[in-house]
């Protein structure tokens, strides 16, 4: 039940805006969400350092999940682009 609740507030394939065909739009979106939040949560909390720090680890957080995601669906799409990361034909480094 929890985890429903959760993919229904935080997972944009399943709230309302699946409905916007536009990835990169629903991101934008999505993003001025967890702003809005930080800064509601900050003024509840009454101090404006309480949303810096906030702000930057919800940029943190929201950065890094979605470069997983742009990692993973490069290798899902493009396995060849990570290639031998850096090694030569024959196996050794260059």
């Amino acid at each position: 039940m929890i985890y429903n609740a959760y993919k229904l507030i935080m997972d944009s394939k399943y709230n309302p805006l699946s409905n916007i065909q536009d990835v990169t739009i629903r991101h934008l979106i999505m993003q001025l969400l967890a702003w809005m939040w930080c800064i509601i949560f900050s003024m509840w909390m009454g101090s404006i350092v309480v949303f810096g720090v906030s702000a930057v680890v919800h940029a943190l957080l929201i950065a890094g999940v979605f470069m997983t995601a742009a990692v993973f669906e490069t290798a899902r799409r493009k396995p060849q682009f990570f290639g031998g990361l850096g090694r030569g034909n024959g196996g050794e480094h260059d």
